[in-house]
């Protein structure tokens, strides 16, 4: 299958390092369609053998990965009880009772068998995997690495997950960060959980399946807890690192005696030393843990760190391999498919701003559980006050989302209107990048009836209460405009339309409260039948829409509009004797369609909540006065009215509940003489883009 989208090839990354992060991050953007070539430094021969937590918030990334946490062997943990170093118990809670909390259980799984899958799965996914391939420098603005044969490797993005001694690390704000010993070094070994479990001293300790228990001395401790299915039971023993600092370094593969750990422990319960001196010596490992300043950032022109290069983590939460897991999907997302090359950077820095803050605080609450404990403590912090911000939480989703938000951003200017939670909504004035619907113009129909009527009786539709408006004109005639535009062809709307029909009031002037005072025409109503055209007009513009059936019948010498509501009719408009004005096409008049004129409205929105009833959010007369001069609004033809005539009928209050009061407004309206009635045909749809308060 082809990586190619919209003829876009997929990205070129190279990964340096092939522990969870980095083949996490080799499989996720491999499902993105990047190439991928991991760079490891080792020849994979000795897998370094250890247990490791998988938590409800790695669980879901293995999923995304095609990967099963309990196909590997990974049992859940059942139960997290802890002991003092004289073998009394502190507690021991019950994880069934918030297992229910989670999507995804906390598991306890071998940390070989994950690397093994996740390797396999990297490889089959597509990505190339070269051993023995020691990566010496990284040109981050070239994306181009060096290996120690002196080859170079030219990429898209250089991805640096080679762990805590990492060389991608050189190049970042920081890079004199070097990691330093914690003040720990831990042994770690694995046995057979049976051999515990037949021994009646330890038996206690090892009996319930999937029970993680901690033993807590001052300075030191012991975490045990079983995996592969529950046959196995590891064994992490922290301590300080001055009384084995012989035999440790940062390398996990030191080897060490069961005299230098029964004499690390011995002021231990006979349980727990009982417990240690079953360690087959040959498997038992010491390491110093090592810690580093937080880095001030990840990413450096096309480089970004994750994983332990980024933060290296100390054991006492387990959440080290998740945290890589996470990194390398939320690299993934916004590495999104089809992504072009010159994006990389702007992403990259995203990638940075959605995870670095997590990342350093689940840092600082680990070194906070792994503090010593002054005398007559039990533990430093409760461990479970961190469990929700550790384990309610998915990457995959907070990515996704801090993606869109990013990409929202971006168009300042766009829709933000309700419903506001899934971004932009389209509308007449953005396409999906808010860019202007320029490209195909629309067609439009419009149909006007201008009449002479009483300024008298069109004052009463000012809007109630508010001061500054009136007529130009002191006498008592006055024109209005009754004007049903159909439009079709609008990209926002799939290529279909929707119609209106509005009452237009000429020769009005607004005079706000500054003193300042706009002419124009006002529209004290306007009727839409598309839900989604109401609903921009409304809280894009404060447009007094309301809903209304609208259809036109056309014909070669009429043109019929009749308005309604659920089948009641309650309005027409009839313009007959149509002539085509062959020498003047633009005689005719359209509201809203002249740079020169001025739409006045009035929004008032009021105040939403239980005991806010008559209180208003909002208040104020608003001028729509600008059409863009990049929109081409062309008239094409004209026919003018021989005759025309409107009528009402504003019914009763049950067959029109909700526009009963406004038609029986405009049935006040007297005619005193038709002035104009015509129709016009052209292309465009005009943007008063300069619409504000006045």
């Amino acid at each position: 299958m082809s990586d190619a989208v919209n003829g876009q090839e997929g990205l070129k990354v190279v990964v340096i390092g092939a522990g969870i992060g980095g083949l996490s991050a080799a499989i996720l953007l491999r499902q993105q369609g990047h190439k991928v070539i991991i760079c490891e430094s080792s020849k994979f021969s000795i897998e370094l053998g250890a247990a490791i937590h998988i938590p409800p918030n790695a669980g879901g990334l293995l999923e995304l990965m095609g990967i099963s946490a309990s196909a590997i062997g990974a049992n859940p943990c059942l139960r997290v009880t802890s002991y003092t170093a004289g073998a009394h118990k502190l507690n021991s809670i019950d994880n069934s009772s918030s297992a229910g909390l989670w999507q995804h259980p906390w598991r306890l799984g071998h940390r070989v068998k994950l690397h093994t899958t996740l390797k396999d799965t990297a490889l089959k996914e597509g990505a190339e995997l070269r051993l023995a391939t020691p990566v010496v420098s990284v040109d981050a603005q070239s994306a181009s690495v060096t290996t120690a044969e002196g080859l170079e490797i030219h990429a898209d993005v250089v991805v640096g997950a080679d762990g805590v001694h990492a060389v991608s690390r050189s190049l970042l704000a920081g890079a004199d960060h070097q990691p330093f010993g914690s003040g720990k070094s831990a042994f770690r070994f694995l046995i057979p959980r049976q051999v515990v479990v037949d021994d009646p001293q330890t038996r206690p300790y090892a009996e319930c399946d999937g029970e993680l228990v901690m033993v807590y001395h001052q300075d030191r401790r012991i975490v045990m807890y079983p995996t592969s299915n529950n046959t196995l039971l590891n064994l992490v023993c922290i301590h300080p690192e001055a009384e084995t600092g012989s035999a440790s370094s940062g390398d996990w593969n030191n080897k060490a005696t069961r005299e230098m750990l029964l004499r690390v422990y011995e002021d231990f319960h006979d349980d727990f030393k009982a417990i240690l001196t079953k360690v087959d010596e040959s498997s038992l490992k010491i390491w110093t843990l090592l810690d580093m300043e937080v880095l001030e950032s990840w990413t450096h022109g096309r480089l970004a760190l994750l994983g332990d290069a980024a933060h290296p983590f100390l054991p006492h939460q387990g959440q080290g391999g998740a945290v890589a897991m996470e990194d390398a999907v939320a690299l993934s997302v916004v590495l999104e498919r089809g992504l072009r090359s010159e994006e990389v950077q702007d992403r990259l820095t995203l990638y940075q701003q959605i995870r670095k803050g997590r990342a350093d605080r689940l840092q600082q609450y680990t070194r906070l559980a792994g503090e010593d404990l002054k005398p007559g403590e039990t533990a430093k912090i409760n461990v479970m006050e961190f469990v929700g911000y550790n384990f309610g939480y998915d990457e995959h989703d907070n990515s996704s989302q801090k993606l869109r938000e990013w990409k929202w951003s971006k168009y300042p200017s766009c829709s933000s209107r309700g419903p506001v939670a899934f971004g932009p909504m389209p509308g007449p004035r953005s396409n999906d990048a808010d860019r202007s619907r320029t490209d195909t113009p629309p067609r439009f129909v419009t149909a006007t009836i201008t009449i002479k009527t009483s300024r008298t009786v069109l004052q009463n539709m000012f809007p109630p209460g508010s001061n500054g408006w009136k007529f130009s004109s002191p006498g008592t005639f006055a024109r209005c405009s009754f004007s049903q535009t159909t439009l079709d062809g609008l990209k926002w709307l799939g290529g279909q339309g929707h119609s209106r029909l509005g009452l237009y009031i000429h020769g009005v002037e607004y005079t706000g409260s500054d003193g300042r005072t706009t002419k124009g025409t006002y529209m004290p109503v306007l009727f839409e039948y598309l839900a989604e055209s109401i609903t921009s007009e409304r809280e894009e513009f404060g447009t007094p829409v309301v809903f209304s059936d609208i259809s036109v019948d056309r014909s070669e010498k009429s043109y019929l509009i009749r308005a309604g509501w659920r089948g009641v009719g309650w309005g027409s408009f009839d313009l007959s004797d149509l002539r085509l004005a062959v020498d003047d096409a633009s005689a005719g008049y359209i509201p809203g369609y002249s740079a020169d004129e001025s739409i006045l409205i009035h929004r008032q929105v009021p105040e939403a909540g239980i005991g806010c009833k008559g209180q208003l959010n909002l208040d104020h007369s608003i001028s729509s006065t600008t059409v863009p001069a990049n929109l081409d609004v062309k008239v094409d033809q004209v026919w003018t009215a021989g005759s025309a005539a409107f009528v009402f009928d504003a019914r009763d209050k049950e067959k029109l509940p909700t526009l009963h009061h406004i038609v029986e407004r405009l049935a006040e309206i007297p005619v005193y003489e038709h002035l104009a009635a015509h129709v016009v045909e052209g292309t465009g749809v005009p943007e008063a883009l300069g619409a504000g308060k006045v």
